[in-house]
């Protein structure tokens, strides 16, 4: 190849070796990590007024872990108006929350939860009650990616409003009751609060339960264990931490070697009804928490009972009464016991119950 210059052909210069730098490589969208979390600053709207700073952040925090809520709701981390909250502290309106660098579950993460609908037991205008099925979560977190609530946002996606009014664990089934109007949910929160529901839970037991045991009125402490999972204990009346937590319960059946219970909590704490029953020495069949874990793997296997394998725990929410929020009127639902627990009790012998104490 020839330069020409001044209208001449010059002799061509030999190529410069120099090694040429490699451009730097520039990472796709795709291969960038998410940006690191930063602290928040928010401020309660009218819908948060009235809220349990737990379940309002629960609700706000998509995705993360509900035993993470609460760890930074204990260690100060969580600020409501520059001070320290607990988790029951209410919110009202035009608070200022100021929220220590979490994780949230992003937009597609939250769209996975399938849509799906539950039995419906009852609905209006106003709320939603539902048969929930043992073994579903009611909301996402502590290692559930998606509850009954995110499923049915996703089932109904005209729904301008849809709550939980109330929890059920995830291996009770039973009776859920949700709202469909802000107001709907503040009123009826208000009567769980006062005790104002009725909610019955169908419950069998190993043993004979003493008829004259009626009421456990026993303070409950929540505390999280080694792996960081919730766990509830009966406490002393010493102890600072403790609430007072009241089961009424009475004898619905009797069985060779088994009781069913129906049970009546006026305390909505957390396990209530698992620990006031293991507490007194008679832990629900199949609850893999508080319970007799060799006897669950025996029901499990069948060979508790004889060609029945039952592998859930027998703790069902039968029974619920309370005020429509918006006319006045006394609601009560009942929801049947549910397929697996009617064929366990079928194979059961039945036994005649115990007298009445004088």
């Amino acid at each position: 190849m020839q330069r020409i210059i001044g209208g001449k052909a010059a002799p061509a210069r030999k190529a410069s070796r120099a090694p040429v730098a490699a451009p730097h490589p520039v990472a796709s969208p795709a291969a960038r990590p998410p940006p690191a979390p930063a602290v928040r600053h928010l401020t309660v709207g009218e819908d948060g007024a009235g809220q349990r700073l737990d379940n309002y952040l629960v609700k706000t925090l998509k995705g993360v872990p509900k035993t993470h809520v609460y760890r930074i709701i204990r260690s100060g981390e969580v600020r409501v108006n520059r001070g320290r909250a607990a988790a029951d502290t209410r919110l009202a309106a035009g608070d200022e929350l100021r929220l220590p660098p979490v994780r949230m579950a992003t937009p597609a993460e939250r769209e996975a939860a399938p849509p799906r609908e539950f039995p419906v037991v009852h609905e209006d205008e106003h709320l939603l009650v539902i048969d929930k099925p043992a073994g579903v979560a009611v909301h996402g977190g502590s290692g559930v990616s998606f509850g009954v609530i995110e499923q049915l946002r996703r089932a109904r996606p005209q729904a301008k409003f849809l709550e939980l009014v109330h929890r059920l664990d995830r291996e009770t089934s039973g009776l859920l009751l949700l709202a469909k109007k802000r107001s709907a949910l503040t009123r009826l929160q208000d009567q769980f609060r006062a005790r104002e529901t009725g909610k019955t839970y169908a419950a069998l037991v190993p043993g004979a339960w003493p008829a004259r045991h009626k009421v456990i009125d026993a303070p409950l402490h929540k505390y999280l264990d080694g792996a960081g999972e919730r766990r509830v204990r009966v406490t002393g009346a010493d102890d600072e931490d403790g609430q007072r937590s009241i089961t009424l319960v009475q004898v619905a059946a009797a069985y060779a070697g088994y009781t069913l219970l129906d049970v009546t909590i006026k305390t909505g704490r957390t396990h209530q009804i698992r620990v006031h029953l293991a507490h007194a020495g008679h832990a629900i069949v199949g609850d893999d928490k508080y319970g007799d874990f060799a006897l669950n793997k025996a029901f499990a296997r069948g060979e508790a009972v004889p060609a029945v394998k039952f592998d859930r725990m027998f703790l069902h929410a039968r029974r619920l009464r309370f005020e429509h929020p918006a006319s006045g009127e006394t609601i009560e639902l009942e929801a049947a016991l549910p397929a697996e627990c009617r064929l366990l009790l079928t194979a059961l012998p039945r036994v005649a119950a115990p007298p009445p104490p004088p």
